[in-house]
């Protein structure tokens, strides 16, 4: 079944910038979000219409916003361009949204690419369809959504294209699903997570770049992203592309999609199962063993990195041999940071039409 009905709206409130870089939380903190089960990460109103506040809009040049019911989601997501054309999935990552790729959108539309861009599972208008599904955050919930996606829509295969949570989700899909995988797009390359390896500590000035996820992992964390989750996104934004001069209007449409009732216990959880401080859905387990053995990706692809990315990324150099396919990195410069589909959506867009060629 799939409608255009608009749902979710999001609180207001002020900006401030403010830096986390000491983390003084106690370990009886940790030790007691360690201690908590999957089930104890639902929200109190798993199904309930979130707060009153400016509701989401799309833009009509970006396209039209249509629900589906795919696995143990509605889906929102965003289409544009020609049913009949080659068909392309665009997956968002964290504090982010489906607005990542509203520049990219009309380019590839009138190129004649059908293109769908998700909400993922906690944000916008993206809903699961029963209160007794664990609010899970792993990586292989937001793969099989993508491939329940794909199968609701019935495409049998799709150009996939990602940033952040939304790379890794395009790694996996173009690891372990290849026949539902034309080719892949990919910012920052390869981001699948083994976490027996991520259990390791890094030197200190590698873990200080991962403060959020420390933060998450007590639960003075889970009640500040609660209470300030658009200063908290806004400050990522600012310390993850620097030099992107993004104005208000540009985070209020993407702020929005925080307001999902289901958003801080999605991101929370992902973080925490992370560092292994939360245990996933053993429904999933055969596909995080498929996950951790970090496979190679034998599709064509392109990898794209941006010259001021301030957040945490590997090195081109560490992940060109996972790729042994038809493979094309390219690096962009003038400031681009993290979210580079948004801030250099031609470069992106081209990517996605050049790997389709290949």
């Amino acid at each position: 079944m799939i409608d255009t009905t608009d749902l979710t709206g999001r609180r207001g409130a002020a900006l401030p910038r403010r830096q986390f870089l000491r983390l003084g939380a106690s370990l009886g903190a940790a030790t007691a979000a360690a201690a908590l089960p999957l089930t104890g990460l639902l929200p109190s109103a798993a199904l309930a219409a979130p707060a009153a506040g400016g509701a989401i809009t799309i833009a009509p040049s970006f396209g039209t916003l249509k629900h589906i019911d795919a696995g143990d989601l509605r889906v929102g997501y965003v289409e544009a361009g020609p049913a009949d054309g080659p068909p392309v999935l665009l997956l968002h990552g964290w504090p982010y949204d489906v607005h990542t790729y509203e520049g990219v959108t009309p380019l590839l539309a009138a190129a004649g690419y059908r293109v769908i861009v998700p909400y993922a599972r906690g944000y916008g208008t993206t809903r699961f369809l029963s209160a007794d599904t664990p609010r899970n955050g792993q990586q292989a919930a937001l793969a099989r959504d993508a491939i329940a996606l794909m199968d609701a829509l019935r495409l049998p295969k799709a150009i996939i294209g990602g940033c952040d949570w939304g790379a890794r989700t395009a790694g996996i899909l173009a690891a372990l699903w290849p026949e539902r995988c034309q080719a892949v797009v990919s910012v920052s390359g390869y981001l699948l997570v083994d976490r027996q390896v991520n259990a390791a500590p890094l030197p200190p000035a590698a873990e200080l770049q991962w403060w959020y996820q420390y933060y998450f992992a007590t639960e003075r964390g889970r009640l500040g992203y609660e209470k300030y989750r658009a200063e908290f996104s806004k400050q990522i934004w600012q310390l993850a592309s620097p030099q992107w001069r993004f104005d208000d209007a540009t985070f209020a449409r993407s702020a929005a999609a925080f307001d999902n009732p289901d958003h801080v216990a999605i991101v929370v959880h992902n973080y925490r199962w992370r560092l292994g401080l939360a245990d996933g859905e053993s429904r999933f387990d055969a596909v995080e063993a498929r996950i951790g053995a970090t496979p190679e990706i034998a599709i064509p692809a392109i990898t794209l990195e941006g010259d001021a990315n301030g957040a945490p990324h590997p090195a081109p150099a560490n992940y060109r041999r996972k790729f042994t396919g038809r493979y094309e990195h390219r690096d962009l410069t003038g400031g681009i940071g993290h979210n580079l589909p948004q801030e250099a959506p031609k470069a992106f867009a081209q990517a996605i039409q050049d790997v389709a060629r290949t």
